[in-house]
């Protein structure tokens, strides 16, 4: 005993070296992506103790495994019949091929990675920050006769949450049944008013609840997403959520946000994502039943799929599709996003698409919400305006919108941003949606955007300080691991 209490930190830094060889050695099997890998090697080594706690709060890997099984849900006779409903006949799908020329790839790719089908016959409305999704929203909410799901990963009960969730109370004490999924870590509900949403007749579950001896690994694959689906009808998605920080009110910094409502047959495919979730949350199998599927009456016809991604797809859904998107544009691609920290695959897609001539805009903060993102995306800009793409940094407040518009006929609206963490380990979903006139409006408010933007020259990025490219560099490194 005398010997431990002499050598105790020897003793300690030893063995934090074994449990750290070993997590190295296990890193290196998983053959994840090389700067992911580098990432922890290097926090491992060279940080004792601190790198075992990173390591073990991050590094774990559940992607495909059995704890995100959505087969119960998927196999049900209701789900399937759903889905065979929307099978498109083949004169449909060879005039949605005429639209799209080799755009049309990206449909036959969702469908063979995750069976998402392309559903025609919707109405898509584009909203523009979220005062005005939340006045929709509410609206809407009002007006539910059979049930509302909500799954979102920020609710907070602060003055516009609060308005929110006493909607869903005073609805579900109508009979109205009210779900809601709510991300453990992103949410911030007071138990004052959990007790007065279970109360009213409110189901809530939290995704991943992180508590003790269940934290291993589950700061990492959080529920990023922001689904509203009411009576089965009406489907919200998109990158706002239920906070007074995302309606720009008087005492917070303006906030650029996109957001879509549909109504349409495309709802069906966000109910049943919301029920893979639903059931994921419950301690006991959810029976789905048809009254969730109404019949679609809607007239429109906006060609629409919905991509889903996370540990629970064999595949990087999202990240393969906007990739594709980016290597068949012709004339433009036009993206927003607020943390820009791709991957090789797209940073070479855009560098390759701007030096064929495409026109290449990227439109980024100027001062993010996260130093460290804000750092880590300025890292990536130098090699793309060495390429010939444009980089515009948004000066009006925080630009949270994820949003891609390409050669005025395909855009993408949805919850993932263009970083690591989205593209692999969040849960996202974004609609992607084929059609013109939508292409244009989308358009019209990246030109608008871009009227408060800054854009950045090479040659002056070139001489920022040293030092600054020196911490870009460590946030870049550091970027895969938070």
């Amino acid at each position: 005993m005398e010997y431990i209490k002499e050598h105790i930190w020897q003793i300690l830094i030893g063995l934090n070296y074994v449990l750290a060889t070993s997590a190295v050695v296990t890193v290196l099997f998983k053959k994840i992506n090389p700067t992911k890998t580098l990432s922890y090697i290097i926090v491992l080594l060279v940080f004792p103790f601190v790198g075992l706690i990173v390591y073990y709060l991050f590094g774990q890997e559940y992607r495909k495994s059995k704890i995100f099984n959505r087969k119960h849900v998927l196999n049900q006779s209701v789900v399937k019949q759903i889905q065979k409903e929307l099978e498109l006949d083949i004169k449909t799908i060879e005039s949605v091929d005429e639209l799209l020329d080799e755009k049309s790839k990206l449909i036959r790719l969702l469908y063979n990675s995750e069976k998402s089908k392309l559903t025609v016959k919707n109405e898509v409305k584009l909203i523009k920050n979220g005062d005005k999704k939340m006045q929709l929203l509410l609206e809407d909410l009002n007006n539910a006769k059979h049930h509302i799901h909500i799954e979102y990963f920020i609710i907070k009960d602060d003055t516009i949450g609060t308005k929110f969730l006493d909607v869903l109370c005073h609805k579900a004490k109508e009979g109205i049944k009210v779900k809601i999924v709510i991300d453990d870590v992103g949410s911030d509900i007071s138990s004052k008013m959990k007790r007065k949403l279970k109360d009213s007749g409110v189901e809530l579950r939290k995704f991943m609840p992180v508590l003790f001896s269940k934290f291993t690994g589950k700061m990492n694959y959080r529920d990023h997403r922001k689904i509203a689906i009411i009576d089965g009808k009406i489907g919200y998605v998109g990158g706002i959520n239920i906070s007074d920080n995302y309606v720009n009110s008087n005492d917070t910094r303006y906030w650029r946000d996109t957001h879509i409502r549909i109504v349409g047959e495309a709802v069906r495919q966000l109910q049943i994502l919301f029920f893979t979730t639903w059931d994921f949350t419950n301690e006991e199998n959810v029976k789905i039943s048809k009254d969730y599927f109404p019949e679609n009456d809607c007239k429109d016809d906006v060609a629409l799929q919905i991509a889903a991604s996370g540990p629970d797809t064999d595949w990087s859904n999202i990240m393969e599709s906007i990739f594709v998107a980016i290597t068949n544009a012709e004339k433009y691609i036009h993206i927003t996003t607020p943390y820009f920290i791709p991957n090789d695959e797209i940073v070479t897609a855009l560098q390759v698409a701007a030096r064929s001539n495409i026109e290449v805009k990227l439109i980024v903060p100027k001062k993010s919400d996260s130093w460290i993102a804000e750092y880590a995306t300025n890292s990536y800009l130098e090699k793309l305006l060495e390429a010939g793409v444009e980089v515009y940094q948004y000066t009006k407040g925080f630009v949270h919108a994820k949003t891609m518009v390409i050669d005025d006929v395909f855009s993408t609206v949805g919850t993932a941003n263009m970083d690591y963490r989205s593209f692999n380990i969040n849960f996202e979903v974004n609609a992607l949606i084929y059609d013109r006139p939508f292409a244009k409006e989308l358009n019209q408010i990246f030109s608008s955007d871009l009227e408060h933007t800054s854009q950045l020259k090479l040659d002056v990025w070139k001489k920022r300080a040293k030092s600054t490219k020196l911490i870009e560099a460590l946030a870049r490194l550091a970027a895969p691991l938070l």
